[in-house]
């Protein structure tokens, strides 16, 4: 206890064993200990009395898209931490577009990072892209750090980016498994899709995105990672009838993880009013009881983790004709409460909800230092009021564009605080300077 600095004291922390009172003590930026409530400390020690409010691990956000640079005044990195510390999410790692350059060569990983230096109020990690072209700048990427590779199995929606046919995949899976990198994919099967109808009417554009678009494309992508015995993760699924397959493939012995998101976890088709683009998104929100048996899934594991896929666009993208509209969800500042709210309603606790959106994300990035509150991590935090509510007002978001599918929602959960390394980065509106770090893949 000599060496403490700092010392936070909760009615319910949530630590790797479950929530419990607890005082929890960091030097130099880590975590030293987590001690019983009122254990004694050296005076020396800085005391942050949090009462009832819950002290949660920062959330560790591993699928963000920044755009920055090239499309900064869709996102940049200023707007986008800033937005992420006022949610509790002390680490992204940013997607490899829609920024411009794309994140596909290691010359173009040198111009993200320096477009990100000194402006990240919290932690930011790096995905490259897999393209068609780019198998040999793979291995270089992945000796530069990045996370691993981001690939499309259908159309991204910008032409910098296409995706992968069946033996393009084949070629970059195997190149990664060389090295045992990790493939993350946006799984439609392009052949299942089909252009949505001009017009106001939320039900054409989900028929355009059927299920089996998803199925069709997870089934290719497991057939490859067992012959590549690889590792590979399914971004974003929105279709329950994915889930059969998935836990087949695990059962197999897949090195296969999964992640869905806070939009098809809270929104659902019915509610969509006509003209609403900012509710689409690719794969779209589906029906209620698609929802019901994703949440299924999150409770027996078959889903791994919740991430945001914060995708925002100007305001004027998203135009009223789901045909044309910008697809893509802005939700990176809500992701924690609207997760929280549909969470507690269906009778989940908090050592939950950090579990999807902390300790697994950290885990499926190899982010050994961030995702729990014990001994050796960073000292990473949000101070949660879990019973507060409040309305959501686009206007006073931090996120570069005001749009949201989330506006005028009552959503539990209020973000009082959020630490970085021990250090306050976020007070209830205020912010400190950027002392965010660019992280780089150590495992």
């Amino acid at each position: 206890m000599s060496d403490a600095e700092l010392a936070l004291r909760s009615t319910r922390v949530v630590t790797p064993e479950g929530v419990r009172s607890a005082t929890v003590t960091v030097a130099a930026g880590t975590v030293t200990a987590v001690l019983p409530y009122d254990a004694p400390l050296p005076g020396a020690t800085r005391l942050e009395e949090l009462g009832d409010h819950a002290l949660l691990p920062g959330l560790v956000d591993t699928h963000v898209h920044v755009n920055d640079p090239g499309r900064a005044e869709w996102e940049g990195f200023r707007s986008a931490t800033r937005a992420a510390a006022a949610g509790g999410i002390t680490t992204v790692v940013d997607m490899p577009l829609n920024s411009l350059p794309p994140t596909t060569t290691t010359a173009h990983l040198d111009i993200k990072r320096s477009a990100a230096q000194g402006r990240t109020h919290i932690d930011v990690g790096f995905w490259g892209g897999a393209l068609p072209g780019n198998v040999k700048d793979l291995r270089p990427l992945h000796e530069a750090g990045v996370f691993g590779f981001k690939a499309f199995l259908s159309p991204s929606g910008v032409d910098e980016f296409p995706h992968l046919e069946r033996e393009q995949l084949a070629r970059s899976l195997a190149e990664i498994a060389g090295f045992d990198g990790l493939l993350i994919v946006h799984a439609e099967d392009p052949a299942r899709l089909a252009d949505a109808p001009a017009g106001t009417a939320y039900a054409g554009f989900l028929a355009s995105r059927p299920h089996a678009a998803e199925t069709e494309a997870i089934a290719q992508l497991v057939e490859q990672a067992k012959k590549f015995k690889a590792r590979v993760h399914v971004l974003h699924l929105s279709s329950a009838a994915a889930l059969p397959l998935i836990a087949a493939a695990r059962g197999e012995g897949v090195r296969l993880t999964v992640e869905t998101c806070p939009h098809y976890l809270t929104l659902t088709a019915e509610e969509v009013p006509d003209g609403a683009s900012e509710f689409k998104c690719c794969p779209p929100i589906r029906e209620a009881a698609n929802q019901d048996l994703l949440w299924q899934a999150l409770a027996d594991g078959t889903i791994d983790c919740v991430v945001t896929d914060h995708s925002p666009s100007t305001a004027d993208l998203k135009t009223p004709d789901f045909a044309t509209a910008w697809g893509g969800i802005s939700g990176l500042q809500l992701s924690l409460p609207a997760v929280w709210t549909e969470a507690r309603r269906r009778g989940h606790d908090l050592a939950d909800v950090v579990r999807w959106m902390s300790a697994r994300t950290a885990a499926l990035a190899g982010l050994d230092r961030k995702g729990a509150i014990a001994p050796g991590r960073d000292a990473d935090f949000a101070v949660l009021a879990p019973e507060e509510t409040f309305t959501v007002d686009p206007a006073r978001l931090q996120h570069r564009n005001p749009v949201t599918a989330y506006a005028g929602r009552t959503l539990h959960g209020v973000v009082k605080s959020t630490w970085l390394r021990g250090e306050r980065v976020y007070t209830e509106g205020e912010f400190s300077e950027p002392r965010g770090r660019l992280l780089t893949r150590t495992r």
